[in-house]
């Protein structure tokens, strides 16, 4: 049952194969088995899992199932959801229970899905690699002295080690598509505002945005045409309507114009990598697509650009945390000083203070116009090359990350090195525009991701051109091997 797709699982209890709780059992079991080493999920909610699928075999049998009643899913601990514990991956939450349900976990009830649990995360979102992370790393399921990426690096585990059949995630830098990459799993990034922000725990309020991580396109169809949509307790939320995903999927590819940016084949892209994208290439040529060569001349800017917007959005949002109202707090404090010193101290991991006091230091009065307003007008530029690019073509495609996943403590001790990891997906949040990776051929049995970005609201084109990709090649079906590793 676990190396089926939603689609597939849905059309299963509908016909009566199996019920939602005997699905849901085999994935729980799955879970108390495995993820012991993979560390993929901070909490299981079983018996909660158990009557929500029960609820869900009842709404089968009187004809009231839609697409995804029953399946089992799991939430990147970024999303508050009501009587469960949010952490965001961080001491300073370790002890937070929601009380109430984040837009994206009320709409995925709504739908029917079954939760199994919260995911583990880089803490705060904040990191590349799952490192950063409270209550340990995640290990890649191919192999597990690597990473699995981050920040949604345990939904992307938990993905591939067929754990759950999808996952939520979210994305400020590639924090979706990244994971999805090393991983070899599917991960989409939609335009910004396409998903409610409410009670998704901010790290960069201009950037964040949820979205599905699933086996294939078809799945993440699926998942994101529940997810999507206005709401009103986001006021950064999109008025535009939703299209039927699904009912693009099939649509030719002939004639469609892919962009290749220079800039994303230059020398920090490994040779294997390079050659993995550029097949995958090939079978869009073979669909009658047609590649033009373009530039994104300022994408080099991309990464030290975020690293000043994102942190100084990060110093603000996390002023919160203060011991105070909720989350972490000292013990015995001396005074109102001490309190919001030690419970921020004790409660904040290392990656989280260096954003911080980066964020604090670039909004500062002496250096606002010096730092934080250079970034923002370089990210006008940065939005203005994808504008330029999209007279051109109508999506534009490359590797979505430089190399396949490194080893697990590899770059923790140079910052700077693993900031670089994300180098062709900070562009497309600087911008605000949709990206989604799915896998293509491996280099040495570790997984590779292809990234397709689109122009605004327009997640059914490249989900599309993703879906017609996966129809003609099998990268998206391989799976670890977990009996092999000790």
């Amino acid at each position: 049952m676990h190396s089926k797709s939603i689609v597939e699982l849905g059309a299963a209890l509908r016909a009566g194969e199996f019920s939602s709780v005997e699905l849901t059992r085999h994935f729980i079991q799955r879970i108390e088995r495995l993820d012991g080493d993979l560390n993929t999920l901070i909490t299981t909610t079983p018996e909660q899992a158990l009557v929500e699928a029960e609820s869900a075999d009842q709404a089968v049998k009187a004809g009231r199932a839609g697409v995804l009643t029953g399946i089992p899913i799991v939430q990147k601990d970024i999303f508050c959801t009501r009587g469960v514990k949010t952490s965001c991956g961080s001491k300073m939450l370790d002890s937070f229970i929601s009380p109430y349900d984040a837009t994206v976990v009320e709409r995925l009830r709504q739908a029917g899905v079954v939760c199994l649990g919260k995911t583990n995360m880089d803490e705060f979102a904040m990191g590349s690699s799952n490192e950063t992370s409270f209550y340990g790393p995640v290990r890649n399921p191919w192999d597990r002295e690597r990473v699995p990426g981050g920040s949604s690096g345990g939904s992307a585990a938990a993905v591939a080690a067929r754990l759950a059949v999808a996952a939520t995630g979210t994305d400020t830098g590639g924090s979706i598509r990244q994971p999805a990459a090393l991983c070899g799993v599917t991960g989409l990034k939609p335009t910004y505002g396409r998903v409610s922000r409410f009670g998704m725990i901010a790290f960069a309020s201009s950037l964040d945005q949820a979205g599905p991580m699933t086996r294939n396109a078809e799945d993440a169809a699926l998942l994101l045409q529940a997810m999507a949509g206005f709401d009103p307790k986001d006021s950064t939320c999109a008025n535009e309507a939703v299209p039927d995903y699904s009912s693009t999927l099939e649509d030719s590819l002939e004639g469609l114009k892919i962009g290749l940016p220079r800039e994303y084949f230059d020398a920090g892209l490994d040779p294997a990598v390079a050659t993995s994208v550029e097949a995958a290439i090939e079978v869009y040529k073979r669909l009658g697509a047609r590649v033009i060569d373009i530039s994104l001349p300022n994408s080099g800017l991309a990464v030290p650009t975020y690293y000043v917007v994102a942190p100084a959005e990060c110093s603000s949002n996390l002023s919160r945390f203060d011991g105070v109202r909720f989350g972490y707090r000292c013990k015995e404090p001396k005074d109102l000083e001490d309190l919001y010193k030690r419970s921020r101290g004790e409660g904040f991991g290392a990656e989280v203070k260096r954003r911080i006091m980066i964020g604090a230091y670039v909004l500062s009065a002496g250096y606002y116009d010096a730092y934080y307003l250079k970034a923002q007008k370089t990210r006008h530029l940065i939005s203005d090359d994808f504008k330029q690019a999209f007279e051109r073509v109508d999506v534009i495609m490359g590797p979505t990350t430089p190399t396949t996943a490194f080893g697990l403590g590899e770059k923790m001790d140079d910052p700077v090195t693993m900031y670089l990891n994300d180098i062709y997906t900070i562009a497309t949040n600087l911008a605000g525009l949709p990206g989604i990776s799915l896998p293509v051929e491996p280099v040495k049995g570790l997984p590779v991701g292809l990234q397709i970005i689109g122009n605004y609201f327009t997640e059914a084109k490249i989900l599309n051109a993703a879906h017609r990709f996966q129809q003609e090649t099998e990268w998206h079906r391989l799976k670890p091997d977990l009996s092999k590793q000790s």
